[in-house]
C-alpha cells in the first residue's frame, strides 16, 4: 500500500512540475516571438536557419545516446530558461 501512495505522489509532482514547465515555455515563447520575428528578418546570411538545424541534429544524437534510466533533476525540468542553454 505504501508503494501505491508513492507512486500517486510522484505521479501528481510529476505532472505538476511538467505543468508548470508547459506555462513557462508558452509565457516565454509569447514573449520572446517579437524578438525572433526581428532576428529572423535581419537574418540576411542564414545564420540562425543553420544553428537550429545544427542544434537540431546535436539534440536528436543527444537523445540517441542519453542513457534511458537517467532522469533529469526537477530544478533542471522548470528551469524556464534550460532551451536556451545552447547559446553562448
Amino acid at each position: 500500500m505504501q508503494t501505491l501512495a508513492v507512486d500517486i505522489a510522484s505521479t501528481f509532482v510529476d505532472d505538476a512540475a511538467a505543468l508548470i514547465s508547459g506555462f513557462g515555455r508558452t509565457i516565454l515563447r509569447a514573449a520572446m516571438a517579437p524578438i525572433d520575428r526581428i532576428a529572423n528578418a535581419c537574418d540576411i546570411a542564414g545564420v540562425l536557419a543553420e544553428r537550429r538545424a545544427t542544434f537540431q541534429m546535436w539534440r536528436a544524437n543527444r537523445a540517441r545516446t542519453r542513457h534511458t534510466g537517467r532522469r533529469a533533476s526537477v530544478l533542471n525540468r522548470l528551469n524556464p530558461f534550460r532551451h536556451l542553454a545552447h547559446l553562448t
